[in-house]
């Protein structure tokens, strides 16, 4: 997950800047340094590119907050998320890509070479691939903001530890929600799942660990209308969207995963995006932009799965190449 921040106008965020490395303007810039993002790097490093991929705050995106990954082909009895992001990470310096852990404030896409802000600097491309992925959405309920960070969370693996022994709430019934509160058993003594419907969206395997789990209780048919607390968490209210009824829950903590959204603000007015904010991109990951590819969950809202978003990155990095070859100075 990026954290994008807002940025100062083109024009003076330019003056403010100092210039990338040397003045250099490189082949690529890849924003983002989720699985789709290292994927391109690996691929355009490879590639002989000459790749600068920026990473936002957490390099791994999503799968360096995620318990484990079972499902990732060459791993058969699956792998931590961190560790698998640390592998994407290390195999594309091994090809030369150069990686900054730093976050992009503005792009400017209107000419080429392309600029590409982070705080403090400005880089500069021919093409750029943004893989800046996507970010756990909200509830929007009163108590929610006030207590985030203070017993509201929306990553088990990060916080899971200070829950032990004590009883949690998780707010959700697909597969992220189902496979954080199966790991939460590891540390809290009940974990309760909170799901709008009488069913869970997870996959079967996933519904299966979970159902036959005797420390997770269900509460179906129901959503979170408010989060209670004085300095932190202790309970939630719960409304039946059937009965219309409501009940008070007495928790520590409160996991949200209710969906996820794209990444995409920065590039608002620049890139083409769908009614739901994803960037539209054709089946060669090209933009409405020539020269700026897309891959990764940030163009991808069915999905969102590891080995898809790695995909997509490869594809995009060799049409970077191609866009390359073909604009290349006589």
């Amino acid at each position: 997950m990026l954290d994008f921040k807002l940025a100062q106008p083109q024009q003076e965020a330019q003056q403010d800047a100092d210039s990338g490395p040397d003045n250099q303007v490189y082949d690529l810039i890849i924003i983002g340094g989720g699985p789709a993002g290292l994927t391109a790097a690996i691929y355009a490093g490879r590639a002989r590119v000459k790749t600068l991929l920026l990473t936002g705050s957490l390099p791994g995106g999503q799968t360096a907050n995620t318990d484990i990954v079972e499902n990732y082909p060459g791993f058969p009895a699956g792998i931590e998320g961190p560790e698998l992001a640390q592998k994407f990470q290390e195999q594309a310096g091994r090809f030369g890509a150069q990686i900054v852990v730093d976050n992009v404030t503005e792009v400017n896409f209107s000419t080429r070479p392309f600029t590409v802000l982070t705080h403090g600097t400005a880089y500069q491309a021919q093409t750029v691939i943004v893989a800046a992925g996507a970010e756990p959405r909200r509830l929007g309920v009163p108590g929610e903001e006030k207590f985030f960070g203070r017993g509201v969370s929306a990553c088990a693996t990060c916080d899971g530890f200070f829950y032990r022994d004590k009883r949690v709430v998780v707010v959700g019934g697909g597969d992220s929600a189902i496979t954080e509160a199966i790991f939460l058993t590891r540390f809290a003594s009940e974990v309760i799942v909170i799901h709008r419907r009488d069913e869970l969206r997870a996959t079967k395997i996933n519904r299966e660990h979970a159902l036959a789990n005797p420390k997770i209780r269900f509460v179906w048919d129901s959503v979170v209308e408010e989060i209670l607390g004085e300095q932190t968490v202790n309970s939630v209210r719960v409304r039946n969207v059937k009965t219309g009824g409501t009940s008070v829950i007495e928790t520590d903590g409160v996991f949200l995963y209710v969906g996820m959204k794209p990444v995409t603000e920065l590039f608002a007015g620049q890139l083409e995006l769908n009614e739901q904010g994803y960037i539209v991109s054709d089946q060669r990951q090209r933009t409405n932009m020539p020269g700026v590819f897309v891959a990764g969950d940030v163009q991808d809202p069915l999905y969102r799965q590891v080995v898809i978003a790695a995909g997509s990155g490869a594809v995009a990095a060799i049409e970077a190449e191609r866009f390359l070859e073909q604009h290349s100075q006589p």
